[in-house]
């Protein structure tokens, strides 16, 4: 029945591609919808295993090919589609480009759903192209920015770079396991030489790497993001992000063994580096960001590399064959990473209904004025990002913190530094993280602006208040939540190490004697708590207040131009990182003929992208070149073509001669 709804599930989505193509868009987005909800259900029904095997009709590339979602794919998979779901349900804000946006949306959860159960390498290929062209669609049918073209192609050609990287890694273990099966090639992985392999291990890196947003890669997600709509950032920050973070886990934890006894980990710790510098670098610029599709894309970056340091230390523990740690951590990514699709969701739709409310989806003033239920949403949305207790997000960075902290367990004296400065530069990402939320909450729904915004629609407030209360629920019922991985971490590792991540409402890194915390206890505790600070409230009334303006140097006061923007709430940090940021400003005057009178005044900033000077800049140049030199080939000149036949002609005959 499950894998009935599986399947219902690819069905309800390729009928929702094709309906909005036709027009029906009502349709349309109650298909995909239906969809999003047979996949959470068939995710429920199906864990703690996995789904059956079955093998489809035909063959791909001379071999069959077979479908089926290990448990871990289920449970990114589940959570993934929840804030899709509701994205879907409500669509493109561009009502003029929902056609085109809605056959994104059907064509990247099928790629999705491949990534997740396909078990051949030429048909993950396939997926994983259906991945990038979907979220291309969406971007260019949203029609929000004029420069979305330029953007996608940017989007496009990085991912490119990613996808020659995976085809060259599937390539070389389909031939030397002879087969493009995944169950052959852990041993084909296993017949070459271990600078081989790590060399597999960085292609696979960069390859599903471009997509999470790891180093450099992450540079054209505020581009590509800040087209599109929130809608469109839901689906890529959830379900499509957690499906390329389960193909980069199966590759590196399933496909490749790990490091042999008393070798030093080289993969391991260049994949727990990479994912710390990308989560630092993205949430510094996250929080340099005025817009809120740009701020949240950084900060999507920021946690799959979060995701990704659990990974490498997972791969860590492994390699020194500490099989309970390695399934700790490697639990601990799957839990951020359910976490994150529900608050990022949330705060994406969130955008989408600030949007609404007040036409556009700069971080300038808020639009939940008189809406508890949106504002609750995003407020526990955020909260869950800054990983503030009781949320999902608390609990999934406690555990991180928790995991690097077992550093000590390992024998190599780098290996153990490294997990140690790992958890510095967490600190840190954790801090910055605090600080960006509370800029993206405080002034993008809190502030008041002094033309009040239009009411929000009750759609955007249900979802977003129906997802803030999910990520509500996943912190505090996490001792209930963990059993469902139960069935992975013993495929994975040959124990139930989620089982031991709780002692009954207490959460523990594998034994209370260590660390523990309770959500659970927590959401009882602190309304208790917050008794205190009511009863001071209430006892104050009883004396007179004595309330003054705001001294404004003298002039009388004018709340619009002394609230705080995102500019001043930031420019601290990025003056004192200035040698990462490398800000700029420029100003603009137009005056009248004298030069007296000012009659506009233009100030733009902005931030220096690190590899956009270094990497991507030289690249563009480079073929820019190439087709300078080439262009000659469109001249149109028949002598000129027919020159070039000549020559080609010549250069086969004197080839067969030789």
């Amino acid at each position: 029945m499950a894998s009935q709804l599986l399947l219902l599930a690819a069905i309800l989505w390729a009928a929702g591609a094709l309906l909005g193509l036709g027009g029906a868009l009502a349709l349309s987005r109650g298909a995909l919808a239906l969809g999003a909800a047979a996949g959470i259900v068939a995710a429920i029904a199906i864990l703690p295993e996995g789904s059956q095997l079955v093998i489809f009709p035909g063959q791909l590339v001379g071999e069959a090919v077979a479908f089926r979602i290990e448990p871990q794919g289920l449970w990114l998979m589940g959570f993934g589609l929840v804030p899709a779901g509701f994205a879907c349900a409500l669509a493109s804000p561009a009502s003029d480009g929902q056609r085109g946006w809605l056959f994104g949306a059907g064509l990247s959860l099928i790629g999705a759903l491949g990534v997740f159960g396909l078990q051949n390498g030429a048909a993950l290929l396939v997926a994983w192209e259906a991945l990038s062209l979907g979220g291309a669609v969406m971007i260019l049918s949203d029609k929000l920015e004029r420069s979305r073209g330029r953007t996608i192609l940017f989007m496009l050609a990085l991912l490119e770079v990613g996808a020659v990287a995976l085809v060259l890694a599937v390539t070389i273990l389909g031939m030397r396991a002879s087969s493009l099966d995944f169950a052959q090639f852990v041993a084909g992985a296993s017949g070459l030489s271990r600078p081989a392999q790590i060399g597999i291990g960085l292609l696979f890196l960069i390859g599903f790497g471009a997509k999470l947003g790891l180093l450099p890669f992450y540079e054209w997600f505020p581009g590509a993001y800040g087209s599109g709509s929130g809608a469109s950032g839901a689906i890529m920050s959830g379900v499509v992000l957690n499906a390329a973070f389960f193909a980069l886990s199966r590759a590196l934890i399933n496909w490749l063994p790990p490091s042999p006894g008393g070798a030093f980990p080289t993969l391991s710790l260049i994949v727990v580096v990479i994912g710390v510098f990308s989560a630092i670098l993205t949430i510094l610029y996250a929080f340099q960001q005025d817009d809120w599709r740009r701020l949240l894309s950084f900060s999507s970056a920021e946690n799959a590399s979060i995701a990704v340091v659990a990974l490498g230390a997972a791969m860590l523990f492994r390699s020194f064959a500490l099989n309970d740690l390695a399934g700790l951590a490697w639990t601990v990514a799957l839990l951020h990473l359910a976490g994150h699709a529900l608050a990022k969701g949330a705060l994406f739709l969130a955008a989408d209904g600030i949007r609404q409310a007040t036409g556009g989806y700069r971080i300038a003033y808020g639009g939940a004025g008189g809406n508890p239920l949106f504002g609750v949403g995003a407020l526990l949305a955020a909260m869950s990002l800054a990983a503030m207790p009781p949320t999902a997000g608390f609990v999934s960075e406690w555990f991180v913190f928790q995991t690097v902290f077992q550093g000590f367990h390992l024998p190599h004296l780098g290996s153990r530094l490294v997990l140690a400065l790992t958890g510095a530069g967490l600190a840190f990402t954790a801090a910055v993280a605090f600080a960006t939320c509370v800029k993206l909450i405080g002034l993008g729904v809190l502030s008041r602006e002094a033309q009040r915004p239009s009411p929000l629609r009750r759609s955007y407030s249900f979802s977003v208040g129906a997802l803030g209360l999910a990520v509500l629920a996943l912190g505090v019922g996490m001792p209930l939540w963990l059993d469902a991985l139960n069935g992975a971490t013993f495929i994975q590792f040959g124990a139930a190490v989620a089982a031991r991540m709780h002692d009954g409402p207490l959460l523990v890194p594998l034994t209370a004697k260590f660390a523990f915390i309770s959500p659970s206890l927590l959401i009882v505790a602190m309304p208790l708590l917050a008794l205190l600070p009511i009863i001071l409230i209430v006892a104050s009334k009883r004396r007179p207040l004595r309330r003054a303006p705001v001294w404004y140097g003298g002039l009388s006061p004018d709340p619009a131009r002394a609230s705080t923007t995102p500019l001043s709430f930031s420019n601290a940090m990025r003056t004192f990182y200035s040698f990462v940021y490398r800000p700029t400003a420029e100003t603009e005057r137009d005056a009248d003929a004298g030069g007296y009178f000012v009659k506009k005044l233009v100030f733009e900033h902005d931030v220096a992208p690190i590899f956009g000077r270094s990497l991507f800049q030289p690249a563009e140049r480079a073929v820019q070149y190439v087709a300078r030199q080439l262009r000659p080939l469109q001249s149109g000149n028949l002598n000129f073509y027919l020159g070039m036949i000549g020559s080609l002609l010549v250069l086969v005959l004197g080839l067969t001669l030789i």
